[in-house]
């Protein structure tokens, strides 16, 4: 996909707070478009059925870069409709308090499923440490986005409690609204009262993209209340901190998970290294020291956004040319950097003295049509002067995000997955949509991998996944998913989150979600610009 120089300034710093980005080429859309059919289900059952499919294998040598979209909605009330997407289902912790976090099978999205209301509708939620907001599609959605996911409303629980104050979260592929409600949610065997967006309208570009809702783990208020402060108000957990394990497709993908309240030892190797927060923002920020390429330091510390909902690593483009500079046989093409695809060299990424390695198969992306192999390093400056570090690097890490200790923790990941453990569980517990918000550097996939196709008797609906892979038609990858969430003073009975009203001058502002990213956003795709001066 093209960039557009002048819409891009027009663009630039038109968000204060990333959540949700994704920026999709032109092969990907391509694919992703075929692969949308619905098909009508015939039947209302129980929980969540898989259609288990075959996923030719590849060689461990770059990152896939795929993806999927999905979802699926309705009530008893509605049609029932069906749709497919590729999951791997998250092994069940054995520990309190944890959810197990799943994947499409391409490190593309990673999703925990929840529970909501007096009926227990089964949803699946994106886990983003850069969301200050939390919502999932309203029953009475008539967009065409909402027409392709689980959907909540009355007719689900008995106990859900709709306020009349309006919420709205613009991102940079288009935005949500609908009106804030309260009901009970489950997460990881905990449930709480919690205030949620229930989203009456949706873009477009939401259907490609297989989420029922996010769920925002910042630690300040977006457009709703504060997921953290919520389970610690309640006395759910005794300490605000939360712990993430992102898996690999290749490697299974099976062993992601989320702890509330605390650290799964089983879940890393080593020492946990802290690093302080840099600032009381309500962003997981903290300090880079450096990146560097086969001993060759590239002198690029800056502070760094720590976020499970983005995808790769994006910097400002003055940074990222000096990591670069360091690799071998690296080319800069725009925002992207061509690189060998057989390089076997990891990239080291340094925060409080200690080192963590990525290595080839996560920061090197697949081949495209030209036999042309890119950097999942990309010089695209999301957050201003600042870096985002996205699955990339978390995949490699445990990371721990401490509240209360006001620092995140990284340590070596536990190896917990092998190559052909994908799950083929037929029902992942009780879940009845398949959300997948990330689009993930992949690594290559697996040989196996679920495709699934969800049958769930409050609400259902997917959309198609293909198994295979989007075709390379054209000679960029994608660039993930990155979040953009802006949150500004409403009138009265409203909250409201938007693009269109980010603060011009780069800083929060007085109502500024403190969600990810705390100065403005460059967008890069065309799509993304376009959708920011649509809403401006």
């Amino acid at each position: 996909m093209q960039l557009v120089p002048s819409l891009l300034c027009l663009a630039l710093w038109s968000s204060s707070a990333l959540a949700f980005y994704p920026y999709r080429p032109a092969w990907l859309k391509s694919s992703l478009e075929s692969e949308d059919k619905r098909a009508t289900l015939a039947e209302d059952s129980e929980g969540l059925a898989f259609e288990i499919h075959q996923r030719q294998g590849r060689p461990v040598v770059s990152q896939e870069a795929i993806r999927l979209a999905a979802k699926y909605d309705s009530h008893a009330a509605l049609a029932r409709r069906k749709n497919t997407y590729a999951v791997t289902t998250a092994t069940t912790p054995s520990t309190s308090d944890a959810a197990g976090i799943n994947q499409d099978g391409t490190d593309y999205s990673y999703f925990i499923q929840v529970s909501i209301g007096s009926k227990g509708t089964k949803l699946y939620m994106l886990v983003d440490t850069g969301a200050g907001s939390s919502w999932v599609m309203g029953a009475d959605c008539s967009s065409d986005a909402c027409a392709k996911h689980n959907t909540f409303g009355t007719g689900q629980s008995d106990t859900l409690t709709i306020s009349d104050k309006d919420f709205s979260v613009a991102y940079g592929s288009g935005k949500v609204s609908g009106k804030l409600a309260t009901d009970t949610i489950s997460v990881a065997g905990m449930s709480v009262k919690y205030q949620i967006g229930l989203a009456s309208t949706t873009s477009t570009e939401f259907k490609d993209f297989a989420f029922d809702g996010i769920l925002g783990l910042s630690m300040g208020s977006g457009a709703s209340a504060n997921f953290l402060a919520t389970l610690t108000s309640a006395a759910a957990i005794k300490s605000a901190i939360f712990s993430v394990a992102l898996s690999r497709a290749a490697d299974g993908g099976t062993s992601g998970e989320i702890k509330f309240g605390g650290i799964n030892s089983a879940k890393y190797t080593g020492d946990i290294s802290y690093t302080s927060l840099a600032s009381k923002s309500g962003d997981w920020a903290i300090n880079l020291d450096d990146m560097s390429f086969d001993g060759k330091k590239a002198g690029v510390g800056k502070l760094a956004y720590i976020d499970t909902g983005t995808t790769y690593i994006f910097g400002p483009p003055s940074v990222t040319d000096k990591v670069h500079a360091v690799i071998d046989g690296s080319k800069k093409q725009g925002a992207y950097y061509s690189v060998p695809c057989d390089t076997t060299t990891p990239i080291t990424v340094t925060f409080s003295g200690v080192d963590y390695q990525i290595p080839a198969k996560d920061w090197v992306g697949a081949k495209d049509t030209s036999g042309t192999c890119f950097s999942n390093i990309y010089g695209q400056e999301v957050v201003k002067d600042s870096w985002l570090i996205g699955a990339t690097f978390l995949k490699n890490v445990y990371t721990v995000f401490d509240k209360d200790g006001g620092r995140i923790g990284f340590a070596k990941t536990a190896s917990g997955d092998s190559a052909s453990s994908v799950s083929s569980s037929a029902t992942p517990s009780g879940s009845s949509s398949v959300f997948s918000s990330l689009y993930l550097s992949s690594s290559s996939l697996g040989p196996t991998s679920n495709t699934a196709t969800p049958t769930s008797s409050p609400s259902t609906m997917s959309t198609k996944t293909s198994s295979a892979g989007p075709s390379a038609s054209a000679s960029k990858p994608s660039l993930g998913l990155t979040g953009q969430e802006t949150t500004t003073a409403a009138a009265s009975g409203s909250s409201t989150v938007s693009v269109a009203d980010a603060t011009k001058t780069g800083d929060k502002g007085n109502g500024a979600a403190s969600g990810l990213h705390a100065q403005g956003a460059q967008l890069a795709s065309f799509v993304g610009v376009a959708a920011l001066l649509l809403i401006v």
